[in-house]
Formats: C-alpha cells, sequence, structure tokens
C-alpha cells in the first residue's frame, strides 16, 4: 500500500501522535466552486479543523499517487487545474496507473479514507438518487459507498437537485444510518429543513462518537451520514431554490447534460440563477461542517 498512498508531513506527524484526523474531498476544489473561492474555502475549512482541535487531510489523486493532505502549493494547482479529473471508484485505479490529476468525490474520498484508516470525513453534501432515476438509472455512487464503507460523513444532507425522498428509500434499503445534528428532519443542502424525518437525532459530538464505534465494533460494516443543517443566517428559503432547480433541471435536459456532468452543471446553473447567493450558502455549510466534523472526530479519537 505504500507506493500508492503518500501522506502529508502534518497528517503523517498527526497519526505518529494519535491525533484525530479529517478527511476532506478534492472535487469541491475542482469542480464545486469557481476560482478563487474554491482555493480560499478549503483553505479556511481545513484551518476551522485545526482550531478545533482536529487535523485536515484533503484527498485527491496526482503523480500516481494518492495523496492524503495536499500542501499549499498542491491546492492552488487543483484549483485552477482544468484538465483535473472527477474521480468516483471507478476511476481511481485508473488514474492512480496513467498519474493523472484526480479529485476525489464523496466516494472516492471514502475510499481513500479508509485505506488511511480517517473514519471522519467531512464534505458539502453527498450524492443521491437523481430526479427522473426510474427511467434514467442515474444513482450516485456515493449511495453504495455509504452502504460498505467504514467512514462517517458529516454533510448538509443531500443536495437538493436530488430526489431526496428516494435517496433515503436507498440509504434505508442499505442500513446507512443517517443522523441529524441538532434536527429532526433531513437538510436540503440550501435549506435547513425538508419534507422528511429522521428516526435519529443527535445533539452532540460524544453520541455520534459512541455510535459509530459501537455500530464499527459489532462488525457492522458501512459508513453513516450525519445530516448537519446549513447555519440559519445563509440558509435559502424553500420556495425560492425549489423554483431556481426547477429552472436549471429544465435546462439541464434541454441541453442533454448527463452522467456526472450533471451535478457541476446543476450547481453551476443554481449559482447563476441565485445571483451567487447559493454559492456564498455552499460556502457557509461546509465550514459549518467542518466545525462538526472536527468535534465528532475528537471525541472518536478520544474512545
Amino acid at each position: 500500500m505504500k507506493q500508492y498512498l503518500s501522506f502529508s508531513e502534518e497528517v503523517k506527524a498527526a497519526k505518529l501522535a494519535g491525533k484525530p484526523v479529517v478527511a476532506l474531498e478534492s472535487t469541491i476544489i475542482s469542480h464545486g466552486m469557481p476560482y478563487p473561492q474554491n482555493v480560499q474555502t478549503a483553505r479556511e475549512v481545513e484551518e476551522i479543523i485545526r482550531e478545533n482541535g482536529a487535523v485536515p487531510a484533503t484527498i485527491a489523486i496526482m503523480d500516481g499517487q494518492i495523496k492524503i493532505g495536499l500542501s499549499d502549493e498542491e491546492l492552488e494547482l487543483f484549483g485552477k487545474a482544468s484538465d483535473v479529473a472527477k474521480v468516483s471508484r471507478r476511476d481511481i485505479g485508473y488514474l492512480v496507473a496513467t498519474k493523472k490529476l484526480g479529485a476525489t468525490t464523496v466516494a472516492a474520498t471514502m475510499i481513500c479514507a479508509e485505506l488511511a484508516e480517517i473514519s471522519i470525513f467531512v464534505t458539502g453534501g453527498i450524492g443521491g438518487v437523481h430526479r427522473g432515476a426510474e427511467t434514467t438509472m442515474d444513482i450516485s455512487a456515493d449511495l453504495e459507498e455509504l452502504a460498505k464503507t467504514n467512514v462517517a460523513v458529516i454533510c448538509a444532507g443531500a443536495k437538493s437537485i436530488l430526489d431526496l425522498g428516494l435517496t433515503m428509500e436507498y440509504l434505508e434499503t442499505k442500513g446507512v444510518p443517517v443522523m441529524g445534528y441538532a434536527t429532526d428532519v433531513l437538510p436540503a443542502f440550501y435549506t435547513r429543513e425538508s419534507d422528511f424525518a429522521l428516526s435519529t437525532r443527535v445533539d452532540d459530538p460524544q453520541v455520534v462518537a459512541a455510535s459509530l464505534k459501537a455500530k464499527w465494533d459489532l462488525k457492522i460494516d458501512g459508513g453513516a451520514v450525519i445530516a448537519n443543517p446549513i447555519p440559519e443566517s445563509h440558509a435559502m428559503p424553500a420556495a425560492d431554490i425549489t423554483a431556481v432547480i426547477e429552472q436549471a433541471l429544465k435546462e439541464a435536459e434541454e441541453n442533454h447534460i448527463q452522467g456526472k456532468d450533471v451535478t457541476p452543471f446543476l450547481l453551476a446553473k443554481v449559482k447563476d440563477l441565485t445571483e451567487g447567493k447559493s454559492l456564498e450558502a455552499n460556502i457557509a455549510l461546509v465550514k459549518h461542517n467542518a466545525l462538526i466534523g472536527a468535534q465528532i472526530a475528537v471525541a472518536y479519537n478520544e474512545l
């Protein structure tokens, strides 16, 4: 495994010292936000994790290796480069073998985090079942990864461009716990609420950590979703964002956007239609997830 995994000095030192480490994805840098907000947000998120007692490990593929932790220069490279592949489970082997640049999605980051023995992962929102999936079969690999990979994902729920009902049904079928962090309903990325009640609510990091430890001690494989709502100050009105998403979906269909291009297209279109407010919301929720994720990582590490 040593030939494939490359740890930054900061992450290496943290693991040797037994400190908590939090995994971060790189697709949000390369495909989720425009430059320079992407790099600035990445650096700020890493700093929030440090300030709360953990060590950040942004994960990406570069020079034939899985990088566990990126330098400032590498973050800048992934933020600016136009030839960065979007990496899911199916792409990892090829991109490592060909030594191309790859930014990891939720699914790929989970795989790499587990290889690096990192149990806590912070992101914006998970992928899910796309609208119209009953005919297109467009279902994110994130859900399948959550069913089998032992990494907890702290997120602002599933992106509201998805079919949230079918996403929740899929996760239930796969036995993936979805815990609402200080909420009784599934947050929907840009908004704090949705129509979907959650069976589990947790209000402090220690309960999350203890739940994860018990699950994995009992050899119940698979991840968990800790759904942490966007801060109220940055939440968008549900009616407004719903109308915007409907318009974005219509344009995606008209332009024959398919597969892994759908989510980046929709997020960019939503940003344009909201005059940048959705990007501000995205940045705010990722930072909030970093705060809660670091607290959970510290609590889990203590156990």
